[in-house]
């Protein structure tokens, strides 16, 4: 089965509020993407907000693009670009906070895109676990995982979030064991 095939699958089998540590790896990056987002969350007409703190924005609007991905109901909170000064032109479907360091403001925005579409069922997608604990103290990443994650499971959301295996530290999978309710890990 093909790494799309796994995540969308793997995923259509939880209830609605679950939060989901995806274990990957880098080359899985991509079909993990389009199972998550032109798999799971159409099929089920998820509106879709995705953090973004370790690939600029518009390299996922991008990669979507060639995936023929509709982009109707995907939204990106952009973490990285202005940290790595990569510019591009600013995607009306994308919101830029300035740092992944700027835990609340991320929070923030996700609850912004969230409320602009009530009616909705809606997917979460944290990429990456790796990349926010580089930039943050573990105590307070952990702190901000844990209401995240709350509040969305109060909202009916399904929260899903990435952990690059080449990069995971056992801190970082002791967060992600107190806030998901089931882990996935991709086969090769």
């Amino acid at each position: 089965m093909s790494v799309s095939g796994e995540v969308a699958e793997k995923l259509s089998t939880l209830r609605e509020a679950s939060a989901v540590a995806l274990r990957l790896k880098t080359v899985q990056y991509f079909d993990a993407i389009q199972g998550m987002l032109d798999r799971f969350a159409m099929k089920k007409n998820l509106e879709v907000v995705y953090v973004t703190t370790t690939i600029p924005a518009q390299s996922i609007l991008s990669a979507l693009e060639v995936l023929e991905v509709p982009m109707d109901h995907i939204w990106l909170v952009d973490c990285i670009s202005q940290i790595m000064m990569s510019p591009g032109k600013q995607h009306p479907h994308a919101i830029v906070v300035e740092s992944p360091t700027m835990l609340e403001n991320i929070m923030l925005k996700v609850e912004f895109l969230l409320r602009k579409h009530p009616d909705r069922s809606a997917l979460v997608v944290l990429d990456s676990i790796n990349s926010l604990a580089i930039h943050n103290n573990t105590k307070i990443l952990s702190e901000f995982l844990h209401i995240l994650v709350n509040n969305l499971r109060a909202r009916g959301a399904y929260t899903v979030i990435f952990s690059m295996l080449e990069y995971e530290t056992e801190d970082i999978r002791n967060m992600l064991v107190l806030v998901s309710d089931e882990t996935i890990e991709l086969g090769d």
